[in-house]
């Protein structure tokens, strides 16, 4: 996958690193600003099923809705789709020894996590993403 990127005109958030680390837990800092990993199976979303949308939990950005969501048995919520495609970009990540492709919040860089091509049906695509780098917003 290439590199994608934001629309003109789309309102980036930057901030310092110190004012990164005073809004987000430490787990979330690791997360979303060194692109860190949480452990397999640990995080809160994993096992979410209800209906809504999740977001970017440093900037608010919506980024997946749960008729997306999929049991993909990796340990990580899994998606098929973002919410809009001009919500996430891709880097190619060659760390670690592996060649994968990083997804990123595309209003605050934030890492969210990777996709690979082994999804199912109709994009065959697997958003594999932390649940620290994301935050729920319960369908009303």
């Amino acid at each position: 996958m290439a590199d994608t990127r934001t629309e003109p005109g789309t309102d980036k958030i930057e901030k310092t690193d110190a004012e990164w680390r005073a809004q987000l837990t430490p787990e979330q800092y690791y997360i979303t600003r060194q692109r860190g990993t949480e452990p397999a199976f640990s995080g809160a979303l994993y096992r979410n099923h209800e209906d809504g949308t999740y977001n970017c939990v440093a900037c608010g950005a919506e980024l997946f809705k749960s008729d997306t969501k999929f049991e993909s048995g990796s340990g990580w919520p899994s998606f098929w789709l973002p919410s809009d495609q001009s919500a996430i970009e891709t880097h190619e990540d060659n760390s670690h020894g592996m060649r994968r492709v990083e997804v990123t919040c595309a209003r605050c860089g934030s890492h969210l996590g990777h996709v690979f091509p082994d999804g199912p049906k109709p994009t065959g695509l697997r958003y594999c993403i932390n649940s620290a780098a994301l935050s729920f917003e319960k369908q009303k």
